[in-house]
């Protein structure tokens, strides 16, 4: 079915292609009577024309519209960044459309007849640049969030010093004596979580044992890998370091199913620190992500970026939030 065009609604309403640019432009009071205004908006609902955006954004050079990608919805983190992303975009008379990506950190589909016409630029959180291409190509400003900083085409990067955030962990569990870790790590391949794995295997290197299970980011995921982590021969591990608050909890779920107690028998540390993290018992020791300033930062770079001016900052700082799930190694 052909899409209806300006030209069809003006010959159904009986009236210019101007008359009705006005009209559904909201420029016709005092220009046309409410009566033609009336039949405008009623031919064009009866035949389902839509502006084309396209065309409006030519003449008009912005939609003051801004979209946030992100992998999944049901994050706390991504709700956060969104609720920062937001609010910088209200001081300054922008929109934020949130899309969770279909796919995941996958490649993200547009949203829209063409990403272009509707949008001013992209805010994209924990996901590849290569996931992007659909929203635009080259032509759209993107700000990356949370992803590698040498990746392209993005026009700025706002990342959280993560690796610092495992640093702080290891300094936090090695005084306490323990040597033999597990990562619970997240089978989502990107760039934020393999950062995580270098630089805690970094850390540790020559001071202790490390293996490492990947999980998927649920609950039940991380309860069966770590169910199976901790069966296997072998000495058991003292420490288990998760690259999610969401891990972590289901690391404790198996640590209760198998006997042992957190942090008596076992210490457990998340990263993230998301309501999830006071809400078990004991609460989580975890690496606090300030989340919403990660959105405002990438709504300020998004907007410095259409200005046309540089926009350069440094990795976000992350503070260690020592809980009770975290003790001295079993003996010592």
């Amino acid at each position: 079915m052909t899409r209806p065009t300006s030209r069809d609604v003006a010959s159904a309403a009986g009236v210019s292609q101007a008359t009705v640019s006005l009209v559904l432009g909201d420029k016709w009071q005092g220009r046309v009577s409410v009566r033609t205004a009336d039949l405008v908006r009623e031919a064009a609902g009866r035949l389902g024309y839509r502006p084309n955006l396209a065309a409006r954004n030519l003449r008009l050079g912005s939609t003051r519209t801004a979209l946030l990608v992100v992998p999944a919805l049901t994050n706390e983190f991504f709700a956060r960044v969104y609720t920062g992303a937001a609010r910088i975009a209200a001081e300054h008379g922008f929109g934020v459309v949130l899309y969770p990506s279909p796919d995941g950190t996958g490649p993200a589909r547009d949203p829209f007849a063409s990403a272009r016409a509707a949008l001013d630029g992209v805010i994209a959180s924990s996901m590849a640049a290569d996931a992007l291409e659909a929203l635009g190509g080259d032509g759209l400003p993107l700000v990356m969030l949370d992803s590698d900083p040498a990746a392209g085409p993005a026009a700025a990067h706002v990342n959280l010093a993560v690796a610092d955030g495992m640093r702080q962990v290891a300094e936090h569990l090695l005084p306490l004596g323990h040597r033999r870790f597990l990562h619970l790590a997240s089978a989502v391949d990107s760039w934020t979580f393999e950062t995580r794995a270098e630089a805690l295997a970094a850390l540790l290197g020559p001071h202790a044992e490390l293996r490492t299970v990947r999980a998927p980011l649920t609950v039940d995921g991380a309860r069966r890998a770590m169910e199976g982590a901790l069966a296997a021969p072998g000495p058991r591990p003292t420490a288990v370091v998760c690259d999610d608050d969401i891990l972590a909890a289901g690391a404790c779920k198996a640590a209760r199913r198998l006997g042992l107690r957190v942090p008596e028998d076992l210490s457990v540390t998340g990263f993230d620190d998301l309501a999830l993290a006071t809400a078990v018992e004991p609460e989580l020791t975890t690496v606090r992500l300030p989340a919403e300033r990660v959105g405002e930062q990438g709504m300020a770079a998004l907007l410095a970026v259409l200005e046309g001016t540089p926009w350069t900052a440094p990795e976000l700082p992350v503070e260690l939030v020592v809980r009770g799930s975290s003790g001295p190694a079993p003996g010592r």
